[in-house]
């Protein structure tokens, strides 16, 4: 290459060269991709072909169509002017590092700003400056870097759910082999002499040696790659034992029949590899069958309200509704804070959308009338009025619920059970190996191969990685059956750890169905009880909420201003009108700022009206809860509301239940921090408004849910209220699906402790071994869903105490 060359795309750098490690480069993204690969020790890439970078001849216009507005507006499932996201179906990823680079693209693309691999799904989720970079630049990439998208516009949808063959093409050539492996060694294994010494015998250990390099190159070729990787990110997974046992085996056969020593182990060798396939088969089966995968109809709580369509507002009826009984047509109402459950065209209102749970981008945008707006954005200014494009997309929301951008600081500080276990394992059974092997080459070198083979085979962790998600997984869908909704399998892991428990009051542990509202104060007019209802129209407090169901029926309108201020209260502007609804120093009266009872504060137009004063209507079994709890945890209350219910509350609650009132945002999400800094495993239970803070600081947050909308990436777990007495249930099965776990460690640690002295002693052949440890697996398997389903059962008994 000449020095005004690219090193790594190969065209001419022109007037911009950038000098780097010796090498010319045209642009900061090429300088960067090469610096990626180099020091990840991945320069070798280079070796492979001249100017990899470049675009290759055969991709030039393959993607033009991309460029079409309409098609792409087909394959784009957000788009807001500035940010786009597409998510891609990738054939071509199989292991970690696939993952690891293509999580990274932001570092060859600087317009990327995220992207997110569906491992399992074999998607990609790209998220991404439409200003900087089109979509047919971003499958250009992916392309270049060996991850050509599948992209089909007829069935694009279908194309993500491609079943892979692979495993089963891989298993019948092994099963093939292996079955004639075994029939050409009958004449070694009958001690046949004279006529099958003379003169076939040169012959059919060829023979056997044909057949397995298909099953070692082909069958067997992900245990050698994902090893490779593993070693290359400098990781000791669990396929490095078993790709070592097989090249061990392959190697070692076929120098015995090129130097004449013997017939190898060419049947071990392809019914071990047979035998793994046959369990990774039916631990895939099982898998799917337990199905993990959420199902958005059955585990969102979340409800919105549709708007009844009329000529004139008054006769317009407001009903909630559940997101999967939204159809296209309908009018929704979204309130303040609320998420927007589907695509939809805005119809009537201000409306200031936050994105940040889609694009990651904290700047809200602004939409007028007749704008469209996107599902998993936030309202944040008052209530507006949508008209729904599309009904809800399944794998949108849960990916939106599922999404652990939003939850970096727990996964940062939480090592899973298996990640601890598993860290020292492949080490230890490495070294079990070397050893023993080592003692039979000096004792019977005959054995040592065997030794060797057996070991790392009867020894691979495939139980201990399977143990964990088998069991959570399980209780998982068992909660979600029961109106618990989890965001993944580590809540469960980390509720079983914690040992305090703040609740939060309003909403939480009292409902707001049933409360009594009475008023106190100078009579309201029309005009100011009109204003009032459609202010609190737009708010998602519980306490806003039931005012707003017991005020009298009035006309919809469409406030000038709104404005909620979190932990203080709503303020409303309609032509020449305000009012402010909320805590007495809010509204303007500080003298009644003492008053011990929950109560709602009015004034408009700077004039003190009245208040509204609750009179709180305690959830069923709170007592019943407090008191099974209180047995395991460190209990306390936090409120935002004044102390007129304490003395109550120190009746009902067990005696060292910490009660505290009077509590901002902020002070809740403190005291939580201060409970940590003391080494605490602390639970928030909050309504998922106010608490939004506590619930995101807390090691686990769970939002209790009556019927409006609280989806929100700051909690990790959704309780149905209707469920809130068997909340000592929920986290007793967390604390006893731990047990199952750690029991079947010690069963499997039980296993191999049998199996390595067999394996050691050389008492057991690779075969036998191979065939063992998918029994191991499965029988793993089936012992923490048996036991995980029996405790399960425990949460419909009201009776029995765990």
């Amino acid at each position: 290459m000449s020095e005004s060359t690219c090193f790594h795309c190969g065209i001419d750098c022109g007037k911009t060269v950038i000098k780097f490690d010796q090498k010319t480069f045209c642009c900061n993204g090429c300088k960067t991709v090469y610096d990626i690969f180099s020091s990840n020790d991945l320069s070798c890439y280079y070796d492979l072909q001249s100017a990899p970078g470049a675009i290759p001849k055969e991709i030039q216009g393959k993607y033009d169509y991309l460029d079409t507005d309409i098609i792409a507006k087909k394959l784009i499932e957000f788009d807001d002017g500035n940010t786009q996201i597409i998510t891609l179906y990738i054939p071509h990823i199989h292991c970690s590092s696939c993952i690891w680079i293509l999580e990274n693209l932001h570092k060859l693309q600087t317009a990327i700003t995220a992207s997110q691999v569906n491992f399992p799904k074999k998607t990609v989720r790209i998220t991404f400056k439409s200003d900087a970079i089109s979509l047919k630049e971003v499958v250009i990439l992916l392309h270049t870097i060996g991850y050509e998208p599948y992209i089909s516009l007829d069935d694009y949808a279908s194309a993500k759910k491609k079943i892979d063959r692979s495993l089963l093409y891989k298993l019948g050539i092994a099963g093939f082999a292996f079955g004639n492996v075994m029939f050409l060694s009958f004449p070694e294994y009958f001690e046949v002499s004279e006529y099958w010494l003379e003169q076939y015998k040169p012959i059919f250990r060829w023979l056997m040696f044909a057949f397995s390099i298909p099953v070692v190159f082909y069958a067997a070729q992900e245990y050698f790659i994902s090893a490779y990787k593993g070693l290359r990110s400098k990781l000791l997974n669990i396929d490095v034992p078993i790709a070592l046992g097989i090249l061990v085996l392959f190697l070692r056969s076929t120098a015995e029949i090129i130097f004449d020593w013997g017939t190898g182990f060419f049947d071990s060798l392809t019914g071990l590899v047979f035998f793994l396939l046959l369990g990774k088969f039916f631990q895939k089966k099982t898998y799917s069958f337990l199905s993990f995968e959420r199902d958005y109809k059955s585990y969102f709580p979340i409800a919105v309200t549709r708007i009844s369509t009329a000529k004139h507002k008054k006769e317009r009826k407001e009903e909630n509704i559940q997101i999967y009984d939204i159809k296209k047509g309908d009018r929704l109402l979204i309130r303040n804070g609320e998420l927007i459950p589907v695509d939809a065209i805005l119809i009537d209102g201000n409306a200031q959308i936050d994105y940040s749970f889609v694009t990651g981008e904290s700047d809200s945008v602004h939409k007028q009338s007749g704008d469209t707006l996107f599902a998993g954005g936030r309202q944040l200014y008052g209530a507006i009025e949508i008209e729904v494009l599309k009904s809800v997309e399944q794998s949108y929301l849960t990916q939106l619920w599922s999404n652990d951008v939003f939850n970096t600081d727990k996964l940062a500080s939480f090592t899973n059970l298996t990640d601890i276990i598993s860290k020292y394992f492949t080490i230890a059974i490495l070294c079990i190996a070397i050893i023993s092997t080592s003692y039979w080459l000096f004792t019977d070198v005959s054995k040592a191969i065997h030794v060797f083979t057996a070991v790392l085979i009867i020894a691979c962790p495939c139980a201990l990685a399977l143990a964990r998600p088998f069991a959570l997984g399980n209780i998982l869908r068992i909660f979600g059956k029961n109106k618990f909704y989890l965001k993944n399998a580590d809540v469960i892991e980390r509720l079983a750890l914690t040992d305090t428990i703040i609740f939060d009051k309003t909403g939480t542990i009292t409902t707001t169905i049933t409360s009594n509202v009475t008023y106190e104060g100078m009579q309201l007019t029309p005009e100011e009880e009109s204003l009032l209802k459609n202010t609190l129209r737009a708010s998602n407090h519980p306490l806003s909420r039931t005012l707003y169901n017991v005020l009298a029926e009035h006309d919809i309108l469409t406030l000038d201003e709104y404005q909620e201020y979190v932990g203080k209260g709503i303020e409303g502007k309609s032509a020449d009108h305000t009012i402010k609804i909320g805590s007495p120093n809010f509204v303007g009266n500080e003298d009644l700022s003492k008053v011990f009872s929950t109560t709602v504060h009015v004034s408009t137009n700077d004039e003190y009206k009245g208040h509204y004063t609750f009179h709180n209507q305690y959830r069923n079994g709170v007592k019943k809860v407090f008191n099974q709890l209180f047995k395991n945890y460190q209990l306390a209350i936090l409120s935002g509301d004044n102390e007129g219910e304490k003395e109550y509350l120190q009746k009902v609650l067990p005696e060292n239940t910490s009660l505290i009132f009077n509590q901002k945002p902020d002070d809740k999400l403190n005291y939580i921090k201060m409970l940590q800094q003391q080494h605490k495993k602390v639970i928030m239970v909050g309504d998922g408004l106010n608490d939004a803070g506590a619930l995101a600081q807390s090691d686990v947050g769970i939002a209790v849910s009556e019927n409006v909308n609280v989806f929100s990436p700051a909690c990790d777990g959704i309780l149905d209220a209707s469920r809130f007495d068997k909340i000592s249930t929920y986290l007793m099965i967390s604390k006893n699906a731990i047990k199952i776990i750690k029991s079947s460690f010690i069963l499997s640690f039980l296993y191999n402790c049998v199996g390595l002295y067999f394996a050691v002693t050389g008492q057991l052949s690779p075969i036998i071994a191979a065939i063992l440890m998918p029994l191991s697996s499965i029988s793993i398997i089936v012992y923490v869903t048996i036991l995980t389903n029996w405790i399960g059962q425990k949460v419909n008994d009201n009776h029995k105490d765990l």
